[in-house]
């Protein structure tokens, strides 16, 4: 018989009651060291209690009203977003899917409103993971993600990760956008550089083709930047947020210019819960606490310690362990053996990390994570690696 929770995870057998900071517990108490921080979502941790308190109050006050009203915790959520990027105008969702879809309609609207409606084409890379939406899947094109559903949306076209020859021979001044990760995490934590970066800005500014970034996985500090293309010094026209701006609530957002956005106006997209007074209250704490230079100062020191004591456990382990990758907080282990292997292994040592595309181990812990958090996870990936080379 089929499961009552459609069976499309094969999940571990753990169950969390509860959680604090960098750590997740069963009902009998375990305690589990989170690398994984519900795939860089809880990105102040479990529990946090500034969180806490700002959900709770807000619960006390109003739920849920839908955007026919204004809605002040919405406004300020957008209004900090907007102080702290390049954005004009927000759009505040329930999930990166969510903003992936409205990225993809706003590029679309632009370009019809500009008198090019069969300006469709989106250019994006192998290995992308934009979610699991219609939209969203076709615009990553990988076998896994497209098998089995049919017709796809068409306009997309994708390119090999990395290479900046194949987008110069693509792209043109028919192309409608360039959608791309910073920092692919799905795909295995590849990051584009900042060279490449620069060059994929200049070519849509060339061609004026819109530059969509997908920020859901590497923004919200996870890099040591609020938001990851910032290292680079580059502006997109649209951007997808999620996961840690709601610091484990759901949450997602899309940021734009006034021009990208030009074309949505009233009609033109909605959502029934996007945008509920919960989630932007939870939301504006988060961007108040992570927005700040003294805790992204701080997430870049812990940053350059998590990565000299993998680099030193690679070395203790090159049988396991190839390298280290990856930006800030966002990590990844490439590994000889597979990655499922290294996450099993980890359960037996009550660690919890995140398998990814491209032989790769994601960590990513939260940004608040101890100096001595960061010491026993990368004592416990010890552990993992001697278990599976004594096997």
């Amino acid at each position: 018989m089929i499961p009552h929770v459609l069976p499309t995870y094969n999940r571990a057998d753990l169950a969390f009651e509860k959680g604090e900071g960098a750590w997740a517990i069963t009902a009998d108490g375990t305690r589990y060291l989170d690398l994984g921080a519900g795939i860089a979502v809880n990105a102040l941790g479990h529990a946090n209690p500034q969180l806490v308190e700002a959900l709770t109050d807000q619960a006390g006050k109003i739920w849920h009203v839908s955007n026919l009203y204004q809605i002040p915790q919405q406004e300020r959520l957008a209004s900090l977003l907007v102080e702290h990027t390049f954005a004009d105008t927000v759009f505040i969702t329930n999930s990166g899917t969510e903003a992936a879809e409205l990225s993809i309609k706003m590029v679309r609207k632009f370009w019809a409103e500009a008198g090019d409606p069969d300006r469709i084409e989106i250019l994006t890379f192998e290995g992308a993971f934009h979610g699991r939406s219609t939209g969203a899947i076709a615009a990553s094109g990988s076998e896994k993600m497209v098998k089995g559903f049919g017709p796809l949306m068409p306009g997309f076209r994708q390119l090999p990760w990395g290479d900046m020859e194949a987008l110069k021979a693509a792209i043109s001044d028919r192309t409608a956008a360039v959608m791309l990760e910073p920092i692919q995490g799905e795909g295995g934590i590849r990051p584009l550089s900042d060279d490449d970066m620069r060059l994929i800005r200049q070519l849509c500014d060339q061609t004026g083709a819109l530059l969509v970034l997908d920020e859901v996985q590497a923004g919200m500090g996870r890099t040591g930047r609020l938001f990851a293309h910032e290292w680079s010094g580059i502006r997109p026209d649209i951007m997808m947020v999620a996961k840690g701006i709601g610091g484990g609530f759901p949450l997602g957002a899309v940021l734009a210019t006034e021009k990208a956005a030009s074309g949505m106006v009233a009609g033109s997209h909605g959502s029934t819960y996007g945008g509920n007074p919960l989630a932007c209250a939870v939301g504006a704490k988060v961007m108040e606490i992570i927005a700040t230079p003294e805790f992204l100062a701080e997430v870049n020191r812990k940053a350059g310690l998590f990565r000299q004591k993998l680099e030193a456990l690679v070395a203790a382990h090159p049988e396991v362990y190839e390298s280290v990758r990856g930006q800030g907080l966002m990590l990844g282990l490439r590994t000889h053996v597979a990655p499922a292997d290294v996450v099993k292994a980890g359960y037996a040592e009550h660690l919890l990390t995140v398998p990814a595309a491209d032989s790769t181990l994601r960590l990513l812990p939260p940004l608040n994570i101890s100096d001595d958090e960061i010491t026993e996870a990368v004592a416990r990936l010890d552990r993992a690696a001697s278990r599976i080379d004594g096997q």
